[in-house]
C-alpha cells in the first residue's frame, strides 16, 4: 500500500504550524486548510493516499461536524479525528456516533495526538484492505450467470442440491452441473468457502 498523508484542517493558522511541525517531526506529510470549502474545492473525490482527516469542529461556514456529514454523503470512507475547544465535547460525541476515529480536547499533548493519528491510519489502511477483499469477491460472482448465481445464493445458504433444484424448478442434476461452473469460475472448493466469498462481496447476501 502506498505511503499515506494526513489531511489537516483548521482554521487558526499557529495551530496548523505547530501540528505540522509535529507530525512532521516523526515522519508524516501533511496537507492543511484553513476551512472546508477550499479542501472540497481541491478534491471532488477522496483522495487516494488520505490517512485520516484531522477536523476542527468549529470552523467558520462549514463546521467540521457539516463536513463529516457532507463527505459521508459522497461515500468517502475518510478516518477522522476531530479537535475540539472548550465546551465541545458533546458535539464530538455526535461526531463519534457519525463515525468519527476519535476526539481531542483543546489543548492536548503532542503524544495525543500523535496516538490518535496511528489509530485512525491503522483503522484507514483495514479499510482499504477490507474494500480490496470486497472487490475482489465481487470480481468473482460477477463471473457468474443469473441462474449460477440463483444457485449460489442457495448453496450457500447450506441446500442441498435436491432442495435447490426443487426451490429453482429445475433437475437435481442440472444443479449439478452449475455447482460445478459456480466452483471454477469462482475458485472455491467447497460451501463453506463459497459461503465465505459470498458475505465477503456483501455482507448482507445471504440475509
Amino acid at each position: 500500500m502506498q505511503n499515506l498523508k494526513i489531511y489537516l484542517l483548521d482554521d487558526d493558522a499557529a495551530f496548523r504550524r505547530s501540528v505540522v511541525f509535529l507530525l512532521d517531526s516523526v515522519g508524516w506529510e501533511v496537507a492543511e486548510y484553513d476551512n472546508a470549502q477550499t479542501f472540497l474545492a481541491e478534491h471532488t473525490e477522496e483522495p487516494e493516499d488520505m490517512g485520516c482527516l484531522l477536523l476542527d469542529i468549529r470552523m467558520p461556514v462549514m463546521s467540521g461536524l457539516a463536513l463529516q456529514q457532507h463527505l459521508l454523503a459522497r461515500g468517502w470512507r475518510a478516518s477522522i479525528v476531530f479537535m475540539t475547544g472548550h465546551g465541545d465535547v458533546e458535539m464530538a460525541v455526535q461526531a463519534m456516533k457519525s463515525g468519527a476515529c476519535d476526539f481531542l480536547e483543546k489543548p492536548f499533548k503532542d503524544q495525543a495526538l500523535l496516538d490518535a493519528v496511528d489509530r485512525a491510519v491503522r483503522c484507514t489502511r483495514e479499510q482499504q484492505r477490507e474494500h480490496l477483499r470486497q472487490s475482489h469477491a465481487q470480481a468473482l460472482l460477477e463471473r457468474l450467470s443469473p441462474r449460477e448465481r440463483e444457485v449460489a445464493r442457495l448453496v450457500a445458504q447450506g441446500d442441498a442440491n435436491k432442495v435447490v433444484a426443487h426451490k429453482l424448478g429445475i433437475s437435481e442434476k442440472t444443479v449439478h452441473v452449475h455447482r460445478q461452473h459456480i466452483m471454477e469460475k469462482t475458485s472455491v472448493s467447497n460451501a463453506a468457502e463459497l459461503t465465505r466469498l459470498m458475505l465477503a462481496a456483501d455482507s448482507g447476501a445471504l440475509d
